[in-house]
Order: structure tokens, then sequence, then C-alpha cells
């Protein structure tokens, strides 16, 4: 599919046919596009909780205002990322980089965000939005649905995936076969209402 189509045919779909698998092929495919999203200094702090086991997933739906998606799509990914992984080995991040390259961001990533616990959670948050658009444009490129998905009882779930103490919970992203069409787009805003040229 072009990138421009999928761009404007993505949409958050509600209804899932339970019984459709997605392909391993192409899941792997989707999963394999969305490490491409940037991410600050390479860092590639996302992790991608995918839920498989079937009981886990009614729990969830419970936790979730009962939205079918949770567990009627084939696949059903929760965004998390881990804040602390700028600590972690992070000259693997730069490992093909030439070493001028890799000695500078490896050495400027512990003083940009140490002690700054607010920008370790804004650049994990971020990373995962980048990914999870990826992933869904990515979805509707192979000719599948998804919905994105943030209402349900974060603690909660992030109990339940066991969620370690230096991540942070994103949303969840629905994908599969959809089985009802899009309501219509609630509203789209001007681009004279969002682009500010220069200044306020």
């Amino acid at each position: 599919m072009d990138l421009f189509d999928a761009i404007y045919q993505r949409r958050a779909i509600k209804g899932f046919d339970p019984e459709f698998v997605i392909p391993a092929a192409d899941e792997t495919k989707m999963l394999e596009a969305a490490i491409q999203a940037p991410t600050s200094f390479n860092i590639q702090h996302w992790r991608f909780v995918v839920v498989r086991d079937k009981a886990l997933r009614q729990e969830m739906r419970k936790l979730g205002n009962d939205q079918a998606q949770i567990t009627d799509a084939s696949l059903l990914v929760i965004m998390t990322a881990d804040t602390k992984a700028w600590q972690k080995n992070p000259a693997r991040y730069w490992e093909k980089a030439p070493k001028e390259v890799a000695d500078l961001l490896v050495g400027w990533m512990g003083p940009f965000h140490d002690g700054r616990e607010w920008l370790q959670r804004d650049e994990a948050q971020r990373s995962i939005g980048m990914a999870m658009q990826t992933l869904m444009l990515s979805a509707k490129g192979l000719g599948y649905d998804s919905c994105p998905m943030i209402g349900f009882d974060i603690e909660a779930v992030a109990k339940l995936i066991n969620l370690p103490a230096d991540h942070v919970m994103g949303p969840m992203v629905a994908i599969g076969k959809g089985t009802k069409q899009p309501w219509p787009k609630p509203g789209q805003l001007a681009l004279n209402d969002v682009v500010i040229n220069n200044t306020f």
C-alpha cells in the first residue's frame, strides 16, 4: 500500500474477527518495522509486550472497560519502555558507529539523563508514540486494521504483565482483521488551527 494511503486509511477499528490469525511472518514484519522508529540517542527503550495468553487477555478486558478488541484482535501489543535503558550498557546502541561518534554520544547520554527523571519518562513516552504509529501504519500497509487504546486500568495491567519498576506503561494496540467500519471522522482541525509560523 502507498504510504499516504496507509496514513489516511488507518483508523481506530473497534470490532475484530476473533477467528482470524495473523501469519507469524507478518507479525514479525510489523514488529521489525516498529523498531525502525527513531529514539533519542538511539536508546531503543521501547519494549513490546505481545499478549498471547487468552486467559490473560480476558483479565485485561475486564480492566479495559470491556473493550472487545482486547480479546478479539489477532494481536495485542502493550507498549512499554525502559526509562533506565540509557544506563544499561549504552555502548551497544552505537557499536556500529565510527568510534569518535560513539564516544561522543555514549559519553553525553549519562549527563543528559542523570537526575532528570521527568526527561527519562518523557523520552520513553515519545519513543513509544513513534514506534506505535509505525506499528499501526505497518499493519495497515499489510492489509490489517488496528486500534490504539489507553482506556484501561494502567496500574492493574502493569501488575498483570509484571512491569519492572524502571519501566513505564504506554497504550495497547490491537491488530487484526476488522469487522466493523470505523466511525466517520469526528472532526479534523484545519492546518491553520495547528500550524504556527515562527512564533505564537
